[in-house]
């Protein structure tokens, strides 16, 4: 039986500012990309949310970001390798506190943004997210770009690699994300993600927007919980994948 896990962005919202239905979301997903304080997501909110996701028994990650609140971590920052490794250290180890004041633990590390983007092909922002990973806990899978220099380094480090796609983004004929802002960064048609996510689950192939076939496999797909329809989407897509006979699990 084919499997797939389904994962989302949350614990973004920030005092009362809202963002998302991460209650609706915590129904629905296998994993939760949970934020650290550094793009989004106040102390409340993060305790909150790793609560809920455990009493679900859905698995947390650390989504991790260049410290970028007032840019919702998606603008580069041109910190050193070691500035960023600390960072990344600091956020593990908030977010940690928060899963076992909740019971549970922390599953997996993912970054978050500009940051998710630039360690695909920036050489000291992958190694500091990995050595921050390898300093914490070496356990802990890292979530990513599949062909990313961040998985590479990852894995001559030793650490378990997940390779990621998106439910909602666009993406290139060199199968990485359209920037956002560009045409065709997101995709907001339920049933048109739902379609194309099945279809890379069963042939490992997603269309890039200039229509070119690009070969992809991965083990866990990502809907942003901040997207609008968010919920519609990500509900819609775990609904036609069961219906394929597809089991929708956590990796970790």
């Amino acid at each position: 039986m084919a499997m797939i896990d389904l994962n989302a962005d949350l614990g973004e919202s920030y005092g009362s500012w809202r963002l998302g239905d991460d209650e609706a979301m915590l129904e629905i997903v296998t994993s939760a990309n949970v934020s650290c304080g550094f793009h989004a997501g106040d102390p409340l909110t993060l305790e909150r949310t790793c609560a809920l996701a455990a009493r679900r028994g859905v698995r947390i990650g650390a989504q991790v970001s260049y410290r970028d609140l007032a840019g919702f971590g998606r603008r580069f920052l041109d910190c050193s390798e070691a500035e960023l490794r600390a960072d990344v250290l600091y956020q593990l180890g908030a977010l940690h506190a928060m899963c076992v004041a909740a019971g549970t633990s922390l599953a997996y590390v993912k970054p978050h943004g500009a940051l998710y983007n630039t360690v695909v092909h920036h050489e000291e922002h992958a190694r500091a997210v990995v050595t921050a990973v390898t300093a914490f806990d070496r356990s802990l899978p890292l979530l990513g770009l599949p062909g990313g220099m961040m998985l590479d380094i990852a894995r001559t480090e030793g650490l378990r690699t997940v390779a990621e796609a998106f439910v909602d983004r666009g993406y290139t004929a060199a199968g990485t994300l359209v920037p956002r802002g560009q045409p065709g960064d997101l995709i907001h048609d339920p049933e048109a993600a739902a379609d194309r996510v099945l279809r890379l689950v069963r042939d490992g192939v997603i269309t890039a927007v200039d229509g070119t076939e690009v070969r992809l496999r991965a083990e866990s797909v990502c809907t942003h919980g901040d997207s609008p329809g968010a919920v519609e989407m990500a509900r819609r897509v775990r609904e036609v994948l069961a219906a394929a006979g597809v089991e929708v699990r956590a990796f970790a």
